[in-house]
């Protein structure tokens, strides 16, 4: 065959070496589509993958609402009052939008300007978040519990349980460093709580802290005293639902409960967590689409320059395909001796590009490790890769076909003739 014979490719580096600026300027064209199409593409997905791995524990389909003040008079009330969500508000919301597969009644002390808990055991104490949470809300936000311990229970909601959960860093800060917390008691404002559980805490993974301190919700307004005063809601709709749509729909009967005015967009503040992934998740698609564009359309333009260089080969090697041809050359090995070089260029362009591109995401993944930049494992899919590799062999096939047809059409009598 004719790509395992040695003189083509002696023929193919001889041509090569006889243009190797323009060589150099047509190949560097190709690479640099390619290069753009990994570097773009890998970006996107390293963007995508940073922001699922930063909020992996929390589920896509998630809001969360609250209440605020009234910016609009309704009802004979004045503007300015204050709102209060109640525990009654959860039944009221699961009646009216069939859409929320999960919602969590959260109450806490010490966050949003408040005074946190005075937490104590024996001669250590400290200051920390506490929070007052139902069972559920690990179906929202996933809660990493270390061995031997768990989670708030229905159990310890029913029974009004003076249990809870503390933070690693609680755990540093109010137990010596080989003593194991779970099943010892800690003072919060002056009440004992059995430790049941030391929550892992994983930078930039969620929400909270890591001094945070869980117990159950019916434990913290009998402590508290705060009735069925509810802080927020946070709530997970259904996988195949608008989550969008949920957050106006959630927000609507918020304010028909409270009777606030349906214009009052300040009253009920909201964070869609969805719609923040759908926003990501579309950036990160349209970079790779514009990469794909980007890169092809580079990628076209070189290989139109690869095209040209070989029409000024086959123009400058006249005579020398007019003497091939004389010795008994036939067009089929003329023709495929072009095109290989043609495909040769491309791919060498292609593999440089590749080889280029990963490099870039290799120095950019290491650059923003330890950051606070939500950028992961930037990688293009083999199958892309490969796929584009194909696309230029295929380009590369078709765009040999012009100046190979060229040099198949010279006549040997003409071509010996050429000065």
């Amino acid at each position: 065959m004719l790509i395992f014979r040695r003189d083509t490719w002696q023929e193919i580096f001889g041509s090569i070496k006889k243009n190797k600026v323009r060589t150099l300027i047509t190949v560097i064209g190709v690479l640099w589509g390619i290069f753009i199409y990994i570097v773009l593409s890998g970006t996107a997905k390293g963007l995508d993958n940073g922001f699922e791995e930063r909020f992996e524990d929390v589920a896509i389909n998630s809001m969360f609402a609250w209440s605020q003040q009234t910016s609009v008079p309704y009802a004979g009330f004045k503007t300015g009052r204050k709102i209060q969500l109640k525990l009654d508000d959860v039944k009221t919301l699961r009646s009216r939008v069939p859409e929320i597969q999960y919602i969590a009644p959260r109450i806490v002390k010490g966050v949003f300007g408040g005074v946190p808990g005075s937490v104590a055991r024996g001669q250590r104490s400290g200051t920390y978040n506490i929070y007052g949470d139902y069972p559920v809300l690990s179906q929202i936000a996933t809660q990493k519990i270390y061995d031997k311990g768990r989670f708030i229970d229905q159990t310890d909601i029913e029974e009004d349980r003076k249990v809870c959960i503390i933070g690693e860093r609680t755990q540093t800060e109010l137990f010596t460093k080989d003593e194991d917390p779970i099943g010892q008691f800690i003072q919060i404002d002056k009440v004992f709580f059995k430790v049941i559980g030391v929550k892992k805490f994983e930078e930039g993974g969620g929400f909270g802290d890591d001094g945070d301190i869980n117990i159950p919700f019916t434990t913290f307004r009998k402590l508290y005293n705060t009735g069925n005063d509810v802080g927020w809601l946070a709530i997970a709709a259904y996988d195949d639902a608008d989550v969008v749509a949920v957050e106006k729909k959630v927000k609507r009967e918020l304010k028909k409960i409270h009777q606030i005015a349906p214009e009052d967009e300040r009253a009920i503040g909201s964070f869609n967590l969805g719609e923040l992934f759908n926003r990501i998740s579309g950036f990160a698609k349209g970079l790779t689409f514009l990469s794909l564009v980007v890169g092809v359309a580079t990628i076209i333009a070189g290989v139109i320059g690869i095209g040209n260089i070989l029409l000024i080969s086959v123009k400058e090697r006249t005579k020398e395909l007019g003497v091939r041809r004389a010795l008994g050359a036939t067009p089929s090995e003329v023709r495929g001796q072009i095109i290989l070089e043609s495909v040769f260029l491309t791919m060498i362009s292609g593999v440089i590009g590749i080889v280029l591109g990963a490099m870039v995401l290799k120095l950019i993944d290491k650059a923003t490790q330890n950051t606070d930049i939500p950028y992961t494992n930037p990688t293009v899919p083999i199958p892309y890769v490969i796929g584009a590799l194909f696309i230029m062999v295929v380009l590369g096939t078709l765009i040999g076909l012009i100046p190979a047809q060229r040099a198949v059409s010279i006549k040997p009598i003409d071509a010996l003739r050429e000065e």
